[in-house]
């Protein structure tokens, strides 16, 4: 059974990181950059800074805010599903599993420009994303090759379990989506 449990990518029985705590790596990030342009970045679950670090590196302005306290000089107790106004006209996130759908529904509703989400590739099923979709089609879907690895160091290992993507929404885009693979 324990073999089936690793080949599914079950949990098997370890807990959860804390608040869906899993920083993004680093080459997870600098992949979508050398795929899409961005100016002007909110991170909105920014955690450790992972992806703002990136951002960094590659002189984009960015601001990076967290519900949760890291301690790591970004803003805290901000939670992005309360918020009324964009603090940056594009937004790149890992936003805690859970909440994905409802991370992709606000941004889209305060007007984000531009959105580029990382979540599994599962995020195109279901009928509450369907629906999603219908109302804001993706422009373009960036899945990854190889697996990524998403660890509390936010460091490569090796290969993960999971098929990821990054999702790309534009306010103004209403046509079909494009699929590549990175």
């Amino acid at each position: 059974m324990t073999s089936l449990l690793k080949i599914t990518g079950a949990n098997q029985g370890r807990e959860r990181n804390a608040h869906d705590f899993y920083p993004t790596p680093s080459y997870a990030v600098q992949s979508l950059l050398d795929q899409e342009k961005f100016t002007d970045v909110w991170e909105c679950a920014c955690g450790d800074g992972a992806i703002c670090k990136v951002l960094d590196d590659n002189n984009i302005k960015n601001i990076g805010t967290d519900l949760i306290d890291y301690n790591c000089g970004y803003q805290s107790n901000i939670d992005f599903l309360l918020e009324t106004k964009l603090l940056a006209p594009e937004i790149i996130t890992n936003p805690p599993f859970s909440l994905a759908l409802e991370f992709t529904e606000k941004a889209m509703s305060l007007g984000v420009k531009k959105l580029a989400l990382l979540v599994r590739l599962q995020f195109l099923e279901g009928v509450k994303r369907g629906e999603l979709f219908k109302k804001y089609p993706p422009k373009n879907i960036y899945v990854f090759s190889k697996r990524l690895s998403f660890n509390v160091t936010g460091e490569f290992q090796s290969g993960g379990v999971m098929a990821f993507a990054w999702f790309i929404f534009e306010n103004d885009h209403n046509t079909s989506t494009t699929v590549r693979w990175i």
